[in-house]
């Protein structure tokens, strides 16, 4: 019987690289991430401060029919910059927001270092920009819907529910600090998430980072505070900052007396450290055609 060895055939083809090579990156984590236990009762919940400005918008026009709740909720009818500056830097969007990380997010990077899923993903046509964009893309989609999508919301319902220009009229920048400061806050809390979550192969660790370093950030600004009783006490908590950026941007005064700059500082230096960091990690496991 004749015995032949058996050969590798290699491939000649040429690989195309796809303009959108990302976006199966983005959709298989969108995918997963609504599969996840919860994880759909907690987006829902999310929308929850969302609604209530939305009904907020709708008093604001029909004055007269709800007189009886004026008193202790003016700050919801009357629908101005204030308006959109309280509801951009809302404790509880915050801290969902940190909860749909922490369920959501925090297995994206760490769950294929675990299963050392990222040569998977660059023997095929996709680059290290690629995968990085496929996996922010998902925390993107998440963001910009509890942040920009509400505020575009309430301005056109407060156009529809009028009846006229009048409010953009009178702000007609309003809609700029609205995609600016969702810019900023989704940017920070997705580069924030893909940074803990390329820390560590178990996506239970960096879950719990991920609450533990927001929390405790905001716990150490309330101890400082107590101790030195300084302003710029407020630099160090991650919830602060973005506050004060939210006012700036809807031109408020800001909650700390401290300089707004410094709060832009802060988060772009962490902003650029993290995209260093993940563009160093990623490269050391990527793999060369």
């Amino acid at each position: 019987m004749t015995i032949r060895e058996k050969g590798y055939a290699h491939w000649e083809g040429q690989l195309l690289d796809r303009r959108w090579s990302w976006w199966p990156v983005a959709r298989l984590g969108l995918r997963l991430a609504f599969k996840k236990k919860g994880f759909k009762f907690l987006y829902l919940g999310a929308f929850v401060p969302a609604l209530v400005f939305a009904v907020g918008v709708y008093i604001s026009e029909r004055m007269g029919e709800f007189r009886y709740m004026i008193r202790g909720a003016s700050q919801l009818i009357v629908v101005n910059p204030a308006f959109f500056k309280t509801y951009f830097t809302l404790d509880f969007l915050f801290f969902m927001i940190v909860m749909l990380m922490v369920v959501g997010g925090a297995g994206l990077i760490a769950d294929d270092l675990r299963f050392n899923a990222l040569q998977l993903y660059f023997s095929r046509p996709l680059g290290k920009r690629e995968y990085i964009l496929g996996k922010a893309l998902t925390l993107i989609v998440l963001l910009l819907s509890l942040t920009a999508a509400p505020g575009i919301a309430f301005v056109l319902l407060k156009l529809l529910f009028s009846g006229s220009f009048g409010f953009l009229v009178s702000f007609p920048w309003v809609p700029l600090s609205i995609l600016a400061d969702s810019a900023v806050v989704t940017v920070f809390f997705c580069l924030y998430t893909l940074w803990l979550s390329s820390l560590s192969k178990n996506r239970r660790y960096v879950a719990v980072l991920i609450f533990a370093v927001y929390f405790v950030s905001d716990v150490l600004f309330a101890v400082l505070y107590g101790q030195i009783k300084q302003p710029a006490c407020a630099l160090v908590s991650i919830k602060a900052n973005l506050q004060q950026v939210g006012a700036f941007f809807f031109r408020q005064k800001p909650p700390f007396d401290c300089p707004v700059g410094w709060s832009f500082l802060i988060l772009a230096v962490f902003c650029v450290g993290t995209l260093l960091f993940l563009d160093k990690k990623i490269r050391s496991v990527e793999v060369v055609k």
